[in-house]
């Protein structure tokens, strides 16, 4: 009997926990030991940011001393190597340990790059790198106002993001002219930068720190070459990584010029028993920084170890991820390097969004892309990338919004050899094999391949695969809405109707399992609303809502909320106006007059809402229930009434509409207009439902949005009198809420509309599917059944107490006081408590830790 060979693995980071899981799987009998110099097991790096969104650390978690134990691996933390003898084969810890070995794979990975600048060493100078570097940030944070990274790269948008989440004032310095200067060209990277100074975070790029001294506002003043300067309490520094190779070095492997321990195809160092994976490894003079190449060296060096013939031979460093929730992607050659290169360029500056797509010479191959705002043509131009794909004869229509006719690049179209998943190394072949073997669900598949386990970035890509697999096999596609349910939400909303349901409670009972999460709740609250339109506060009901829905309210990224009254087709009395100035001087609320014609009122705190609103209901407003899923506004122009080339009244149109509409609830929100001619000042054709004056009637358009993937609206019927207008309006809305998936957009619903346009017609015009007759009742039923939300919660004790800010008690807390801070409001920082308290005279509010003991925080 063979002797098991023994393992040993110093890192047990991403990439080295990997390694132990593939080794394990295809070795049941090797002594596989793990040297972990941290204190914790392998964690998801790759979301260490999501601590500062609540997420807890042990979220992040790859594995577990159980899961170790029940795998027979051998795990030592807090174990740090300082020596390795490759003659004896023997590694030695700084704690005095020893561990023989016959394999020895370094995985120590990277550690932060720290520039060489004066005063670099001083507390409250920190890095980003792991959960004991969270601790640290956390705690400066809770002594500071002022933060700023070091760093305008992956890792330091990532970093500045943690420091928002924390409270502070946030910039960014960066060396280079632009922000993600390898991975984004100078547009992408200056809109980057726009949309990320939008969302509160200042960025300075083209700036080279000289020295770090005392400040005088702040903790420390950051000195820059051209003279400028920061002041700040924290700094962190994310200006890069360097290869943790100090063992390398110390063994004599071989190291490259500016680092990393050298490796070969087989990941194998100058010493024949020793291999090097991750960031620490050094492979045809390129270190690879991103997780995915380090699971691919992880799986190569497995296969070594188990005779196979797996071979490393480099990596796709594109990237899709979303950056302070601005999304971002590139792809291969972004800048356009490669010679006699095309370029094509889409750039909407209305809706933040920038995608270029770089070709070779003959311009049918894509080579490169950047997409800067919306990256959902992704996945799609990777895979004609990494497949060396043949272009469409319009190759635009990949970065183009949809007009309808854009080519959908099929499954069938990819090779089985194309990688779906780049973390975890799947091919479509791997997923058509997991397919055979009996995987008939998405879940499934997922089980068998662990695609789509890693930074989940594939999983759209994996459903499409997956999902027109089955289809071509004639297996049904399982489209429940989720575990708790075993139905679509077509088919539940079906069931709630003729069933009866009014409660989730009976819908859980008669057709449902377990208790329900946060997928199948606010779907089935959608769903009951849009049924039987009863208050959404009621008790049966609320615990179902999201935030907004929960408060009727939008809640705004610095915690308070915005007040939104229905002002129809935008048409406002003067006496409206002058309540809506008043409310907003009273309560210090920002004013914004709306695309869709109306006024949002921004920055009210939760208790306030009930008072606002019944200072605006007494006046005659409505909600404007931007808080749902629902009709947000119809846009009106001033139509015939006022302009010399209006042929109809849009305005009193726009306005029967509005209040016809008001409150229905629907599988997304709905946007409608009605311009008075052709000259479509209200931009009728963006909407979900659009209606165009003619001098005959009006045109209606349909299933067109904007948004990050703008569709212009479908031509449904022209010349219509006003009452066929709305009797066709109450149809399609109908199906539209009867038939779409949850979260679907009317757009979205027309492009999978089996028959498309045509078919629409059929049913809502040729009445095919018998259906108008009771479409037309189930409308007529909401529009009877409508009530002002805000109106009935200000008149029920109940409801209101919901806003209070203690459960038990109807009394203010005067102790918690806000600060204006350029039009928005937020609770007060510590220094400002600091500050309150040596200065009676400051207006600076302070947040007390200590409440009265019998009052509870709602």
């Amino acid at each position: 009997m063979q002797t098991p060979q023994h393992i040993l693995v110093i890192g047990n980071g991403m990439v080295g926990h990997h390694f132990v899981e593939q080794m394990r799987a295809s070795d049941e009998n090797a002594i596989i030991t793990v040297l972990c110099g941290e204190a914790n097991l392998a964690y998801d790096r790759v979301y260490l940011s999501s601590v500062f969104d609540g997420k807890r650390p042990a979220d992040l978690a790859l594995t577990t001393s159980e899961n170790y134990q029940q795998l027979n691996i051998d795990v030592h933390t807090n174990t740090w190597v300082d020596q390795i003898d490759k003659q004896n084969k023997v590694v030695h810890t700084k704690s005095g340990l020893q561990f023989n070995y016959d394999k020895l794979v370094i995985a120590t990975g990277s550690y932060p790059f720290v520039p060489p600048i004066p005063g670099n060493d001083q507390p409250h100078c920190l890095v980003y790198r792991t959960l004991e570097d969270l601790e640290s940030i956390q705690q400066s944070a809770k002594v500071s106002k002022v933060g700023v990274v070091v760093g305008g790269g992956l890792l330091g948008l990532e970093a500045s993001n943690a420091l928002k989440q924390l409270g502070l004032d946030t910039h960014v310095v960066e060396f280079a002219p632009q922000l993600m200067a390898v991975q984004l060209d100078e547009v992408g990277g200056e809109l980057l930068k726009n949309k990320i100074e939008q969302l509160g975070v200042t960025v300075h790029t083209g700036k080279a720190t000289q020295e770090i001294v005392k400040g005088e506002q702040c903790r420390y003043r950051m000195n820059f070459s051209d003279g400028s300067y920061l002041e700040t309490d924290i700094i962190l520094f994310s200006a890069g990584i360097r290869p943790y190779d100090q063992l390398g070095r110390s063994t004599e492997l071989e190291i490259g010029p500016r680092g990393g321990i050298v490796i070969n195809d087989q990941c194998q160092t100058s010493d024949p028993d020793i291999y090097a994976i991750g960031e620490c490894a050094l492979w045809n003079s390129f270190i690879f920084g991103l997780v995915a190449p380090g699971y691919n060296m992880a799986r190569v060096v497995a296969s070594q170890f188990s005779q196979g013939d797996l071979v490393f031979s480099g990596a796709d460093m594109s990237t899709k991820l979303k950056l302070l929730g601005v999304e971002v992607g590139s792809i291969g050659d972004a800048h356009g390097k490669t010679e006699n290169c095309k370029e094509m360029v889409y750039q909407d500056p209305i809706r933040g969004s920038y995608k270029k797509i770089v070709f070779n010479e003959q311009a049918d191959k894509l080579i490169g892309a950047v997409l800067v705002g919306d990256t959902s043509d992704y996945d799609t131009l990777l895979q004609y990338m990494l497949n060396d794909m043949t272009l469409p004869e319009n190759p635009e229509c990949l970065i183009l919004p949809i007009t309808g006719d854009a080519p959908a690049l099929s499954s069938s179209a990819l090779p089985d050899a194309a990688t779906i998943c780049s973390c975890h190394n799947v091919s479509k072949g791997d997923i058509i094999s997991a397919i055979d073997g009996g995987a008939c669900e998405l879940g499934e598949v997922k089980s068998c391949t662990k695609a789509a386990s890693g930074c989940g970035g594939c999983a759209a890509l994996l459903k499409t695969v997956v999902d027109q697999e089955l289809e071509s096999r004639g297996v049904e596609v399982n489209n429940h809405i989720c575990e708790h349910f075993d139905y679509s939400r077509q088919e539940l909303m079906h069931l709630v109707k003729v069933e009866g349901i009014k409660t989730f409670e009976l819908l859980l009972e008669k057709f449902g399992q377990g208790k329900g999460c946060d997928i199948c709740k606010p779907a089935a609250a959608n769903i009951l609303a849009a049924t039987w339109n009863d208050f959404i506060l009621e008790k049966p009901h609320v615990g179902l809502q999201d935030t907004n829905d929960t408060f009727l309210a939008n809640m705004q990224k610095d915690g308070s909320y915005s007040v939104v009254p229905r002002i129809a087709a935008g048409e406002i009395t003067p006496d409206k106006l002058i309540v809506l100035g008043e409310v907003a001087q009273e309560f210090n609320l920002y004013c914004k007059i709306t695309g869709g014609q109306r006024i949002d009122l921004f920055g009210a705190r939760l208790e306030q809402l009930p008072i606002i609103w019944q200072k605006l209901i007494e006046v005659g407003f409505e909600t404007g229930h931007a808080y749902g899923k629902s009709l947000r506004t119809v846009k009106s122009c001033v139509g015939s009434t006022w302009c010399r080339y209006g042929v109809q009244d849009s305005v009193g149109q726009a306005i029967d509409i509005e209040n016809r509409y008001k409150g229905l609830r629907s599988p997304h929100k709905i946007k409608m207009a009605v311009s008075g001619c052709t000259r479509e000042c209200a931009e009728a054709q963006s909407k979900d439902i659009g209606v165009i004056a003619t001098e005959n009637g009006w045109n209606l358009y349909v299933c067109g949005n904007g948004g990050m993937r703008p569709r212009h609206a479908d031509l449904f019927a022209t010349d219509l009198d006003t009452q066929t207008l709305i009797t066709y309006i109450d149809r399609i809305l109908m199906f539209y809420i009867k038939t779409a998936d949850k979260l679907q957009r009317t757009s979205v619903w027309m492009e999978n509309l089996e028959g498309g346009l045509d078919y629409l017609r059929q049913v809502v015009i040729e009445d095919s599917l018998g259906l108008c007759a009771e479409l037309e009742a189930q409308m007529e039923h909401v529009v009877q059944t409508y009530q002002c939300e805000w109106k009935t919660t200000i008149e029920s004790d109940s409801a209101v107490k919901r806003f209070r800010q203690f459960v038990n008690s109807p009394a203010q807390d005067d102790n918690i006081l806000f600060v204006q801070e350029r039009n928005q409001i937020r609770p007060a920082t510590k220094s400002e408590k600091l500050n309150h308290s040596r200065s009676s005279e400051q207006l600076i509010p302070v947040v007390e830790i200590e409440k009265e003991q019998d009052n509870v925080m709602a």
